[in-house]
């Protein structure tokens, strides 16, 4: 076992952990509280607190704490640029961290970015060379690894494809204010919003009979399964939605591989298999199913994992450094 591990800190919108990962991406411990204000103060101090818990409990040598935050984010700094999750502009939390932890280095960047390491590090990403990940939750997250090295962009901003459009004319509205964004249409509250839509089509579904408010993804996926007209229906309309972004993402970066993780990701293979055959319809570029479409396998532990991979080896840097002999 190694002696060596870091710090993983997940900050989500509703709650921050921190986790003890050692240099194999194994995780030893997990501390978590839930966030009720998003003060930065209010913040920092419920990092501070579980970041403390997991170095006070570990018994690796700690080397350092990663953070992954939503956001743009200053990569030297650790400062958020701009983070809607938390209404933050300009926000130095990197150096509030190293404040509070004055012995230990601290590096903070995006939380989608940093899953990506993790799932290309220690996930169903190892061994290959260009990856990407996208996460199917509330929004769509993720990033791209190219020629074994993360994509960051000009300005950290490479990786949201999400916010591409591909349904411009006749889509959803998305929160970054675009219509028809991959994020609207394929995400899982995309699938409610494809539900939604075709309900009046299904006066008599049972999907109806569940309050909007409570509607989620799972019960409109075991629906379909169990062969709900409604829930079918809602089902095409949105794999082929997700179809048609996955096509145009093989289109940018030709990934050898595109994991899907996120809460719609547990439809398995219910999934996959209905969505495989529409990717090869709309892929012309590249030889057809040369690029594998699998299911993520860290789960919720991704972000954590790539935030402590990256204190480790000293930012989002996807190929582990050369042993010193």
């Amino acid at each position: 076992m190694t002696d060596r591990a870091a710090i993983g800190v997940d900050l989500g919108g509703s709650h921050v952990m921190a986790a003890v990962v050692d240099e194999e991406g194994k995780i030893h411990s997990k501390h978590e509280l839930d966030l009720d204000d998003h003060a930065p103060s209010a913040v920092v101090a419920a990092l501070a607190s579980v970041v403390k818990l997991a170095i006070d409990g570990s018994k690796h040598d700690v080397v350092g704490i990663g953070i992954g935050s939503p956001g743009n984010i200053d990569p030297g700094s650790g400062t958020i640029r701009y983070s809607p999750n938390f209404g933050w502009e300009n926000v130095p939390l990197g150096q509030r961290v190293r404040d509070e932890f004055p012995k230990y280095r601290v590096f903070v960047a995006n939380d989608a970015r940093c899953a990506t390491l993790g799932e290309y590090a220690h996930g169903v990403g190892q061994g290959t060379q260009d990856f990407v990940l996208l996460t199917l939750g509330t929004g769509i997250g993720g990033g791209i690894v190219s020629g074994g090295a993360l994509a960051m962009g000009n300005q950290m901003g490479a990786g949201e494809i999400g916010h591409h459009q591909i349904r411009p004319d006749s889509g959803f509205i998305c929160g970054c204010g675009k219509v028809g964004c991959f994020e609207a249409q394929a995400s899982g509250t995309g699938l409610i919003r494809h539900a939604m839509r075709l309900a009046p089509s299904f006066p008599r579904s049972g999907l109806l009979d569940v309050p909007r408010e409570r509607l989620g993804s799972k019960a409109i996926r075991k629906a379909a399964q169990a062969g709900d007209a409604h829930a079918l229906a809602t089902w095409s309309a949105y794999c082929d939605d997700l179809a048609l972004g996955l096509a145009n993402v093989i289109a940018f970066v030709n990934p050898a591989v595109i994991a899907l993780g996120g809460g719609v990701s547990s439809a398995g293979d219910f999934m996959i298999e209905r969505v495989k055959p529409l990717v090869d319809l709309r892929t012309t570029m590249v030889p057809r199913g040369t690029t594998r479409i699998v299911r993520a396998t860290l789960g919720n532990d991704a972000g954590a994992v790539g935030a402590a991979t990256a204190a480790m080896r000293g930012g989002l840097i996807a190929q582990a450094p050369a042993a010193v002999a």
